[in-house]
């Protein structure tokens, strides 16, 4: 990670004042996987067209996430299951500045996202101070949600100089399952999203495939879930934890990286 701190200081910073003219009305989003020496030539190649978001002087922002869902995991069964409408609801913390929100996002049959959001005012992990919020964006019910698992990793934000996309980079994920005590650290993993105009050439687009990194789908809750919960069905993500133990451990097998 000192390497990747050292090339981003060779980046032109961008303010959160700034971000916020990041509109993407016609946004459309792709996620891709790779490791940590791809991520050094991804960035090696991106300081002419992109900026680095900086706030309180870091460009890699810690976060927490504790995601919330029924006694049966039914947010989890229905990703399980391949329903493409869906909703996550989990609560972010940006630990530099201490900022949370409780947020839930929906996915509509044709893949598109919506995310509402709400302060979260230091109420520990109990959602019922919130519950009309939930009630009003989400088809559960506050009473039933509880934490499902926790997740931390650290964030690196670009933007490309016309404005028109947006890149977030995810290192040094970790889980802890709340209802198993069970943890998973994915140190060498990295999640990059892709944000943009859909009408609008891609430059980082163009990098990731120079670089042979595709796009591939991964949800860090369902991810999580499956890596610390043995007991959960996961037929459907077998093909994410296989390239995740393929990834980081080649030549192990995926039952290894559980602990």
């Amino acid at each position: 990670m000192d390497r990747i701190r050292s090339i981003l200081q060779g980046f032109a910073p961008i303010s959160l004042d700034e971000m916020s003219r990041v509109r993407l009305m016609n946004r459309t989003d792709t996620k891709y996987v790779t490791t940590v020496p791809r991520l050094v030539e991804l960035l090696e190649t991106a300081g002419g067209e992109y900026r680095v978001q900086e706030t309180g002087g870091l460009r890699d922002m810690p976060y927490y996430t504790c995601y919330f869902d029924t006694p049966d995991r039914d947010m989890f069964a229905q990703h399980q299951r391949g329903r493409k409408a869906r909703q996550k609801i989990r609560l972010r913390v940006y630990e530099n500045s201490g900022t949370a929100f409780l947020e839930i996002k929906n996915k509509d049959n044709r893949g598109r996202t919506d995310k509402k959001r709400v302060p979260w005012a230091g109420t520990g992990e109990n959602v019922m101070p919130y519950s009309d919020f939930i009630r009003t964006h989400s088809r559960y019910m506050p009473e039933s949600l509880a934490p499902q698992v926790r997740n931390r990793f650290r964030r690196i934000t670009l933007v490309n100089r016309l404005l028109t996309e947006r890149l977030t980079i995810d290192t040094g994920l970790c889980f802890h399952n709340v209802s198993t005590g069970c943890g998973c650290s994915l140190e060498g993993l990295v999640i990059i999203e892709l944000k943009r105009d859909g009408n609008t050439r891609s430059p980082a687009g163009e990098m990731l495939h120079g670089l042979h990194i595709h796009p591939a789908g991964f949800s860090k809750y369902c991810v999580g879930m499956a890596l610390t919960d043995r007991r959960l069905r996961q037929n459907r993500l077998k093909p994410r934890l296989r390239m995740v133990s393929r990834l980081l451990y080649p030549g192990l097998p995926t039952n290894q990286i559980y602990y």
